[in-house]
């Protein structure tokens, strides 16, 4: 990143954690050090050391300013202690402190090495509101196909409440024993943990990617997840868009029933077909009409073939997809899930 009077505004925050060291952690904003030279004869500007960002602490503590910064001559991200000193380093020509591999304990340092988290929007601040629109189907109807479609090619996060409850048991969260206690009784886990679950998420991305929109796969499934989502969002916050894949039942069961060669789910069967089916009608059906009722409603009909499903999914997302997604070639897994080319076949 050349340094140049056209160079972004530093806009990032960094949280540093767990380093062996503890004066270190702490929030780090974008320096505010007047211009000055620095070892490699490079004039520093607003926010930015030798060319690339650079972070003050929060608090102002550190003797050095910038405290987090890039050195040119060695060629290495480094982190300071509060008295100046180097503490932490990473050799690498980054355009911005990374954050996915472990850092060098320098000189001054102590084991272990901190952790970084790169935030796009200030974390002392509330989360910027995400832009959310609800996606609705009976099983089969192609709501998870066309959400991975809309992540992997819009540049939309797609987010599903199974997956956010199986992770949340798997890596022991704060809710984690709750949802075991439910599922393991045979019972429905609460809403309002599901829709915290949601926001939480939604939030974790939004500060740690910058992405705002998000799909929903699955939600509200009833009313009464709709009402628990007033419950978190408040009930002055507009209702969510809803994409309603409709799909006559005949075309569910072929589908659900050609996936089960390879999906490996106990539940592509007939029999569980028609129970699942059963319960969306009963649970899910009165959302979707309270939805249709107030205007809130885009029926697609997903009987179709997949590419025009995913044309259909595309412009009614075109009005917040960023505009370097919307001539983004297809991917490889695009293609596939397109029908456009063959999966591997196992083994390869």
């Amino acid at each position: 990143m050349a340094e140049t009077n056209e160079s972004p505004p530093n806009t990032f925050f960094i949280e540093v954690s767990g380093a062996g060291l503890p004066e270190v952690d702490g929030l780090f904003v974008p320096s505010t050090a007047p211009p000055a030279k620095s070892e490699s004869g490079t004039v520093s500007s607003l926010g930015y050391w030798n060319g690339k960002m650079a972070w003050d602490r929060a608090d102002g503590k550190a003797a050095r300013s910038p405290a987090i910064s890039y050195s040119n001559s060695y060629q290495s991200w480094r982190i300071c202690r509060l008295d100046g000193h180097l503490a932490y380093d990473m050799t690498c020509d980054d355009d911005l402190p990374p954050t996915d591999r472990e850092w060098h304990v320098y000189k001054k340092g102590v084991a272990p090495a901190p952790k970084l988290v790169l935030h796009h929007f200030d974390p002392r601040l509330p989360c910027p509101k995400p832009n959310v629109v609800f996606v609705l189907g009976g099983p089969g109807a192609g709501k998870g196909t066309m959400c991975e479609l809309a992540e992997s090619q819009l540049g939309w996060t797609h987010l599903s409440t199974g997956d956010l409850l199986r992770d949340q048991q798997q890596s022991g969260g704060p809710t984690a024993a709750i949802i075991d206690k439910f599922i393991t009784a045979g019972q429905l886990v609460p809403n309002e943990i599901i829709v915290t679950l949601l926001k939480d998420a939604m939030e974790q991305v939004t500060r740690t990617t910058g992405k705002k929109n998000f799909l929903l796969d699955g939600f509200p499934r009833s009313l009464a997840n709709l009402e628990a989502w007033y419950e978190i969002f408040g009930r002055d916050a507009e209702l969510p868009k809803m994409l309603y894949f409709e799909c006559p039942y005949a075309v569910l069961e072929k589908r659900v029933l050609g996936r089960a060669k390879y999906s490996g789910r106990s539940d592509d069967n007939v029999e569980s077909l028609k129970l699942r089916f059963d319960t969306y009608k009963a649970e899910t059906l009165p959302t979707v009409e309270l939805f249709r009722n107030s205007g809130k409603c885009i029926e697609l009909d997903t009987s179709l073939d997949r590419q025009s499903v995913y044309t259909l999914v595309a412009s009614h997302l075109a009005e917040f997809t960023e505009p370097q997604f919307t001539a983004k070639p297809l991917s490889e897994r695009a293609e596939m899930l397109l029908g456009l080319r063959p999966f591997p076949s196992k083994g390869k």
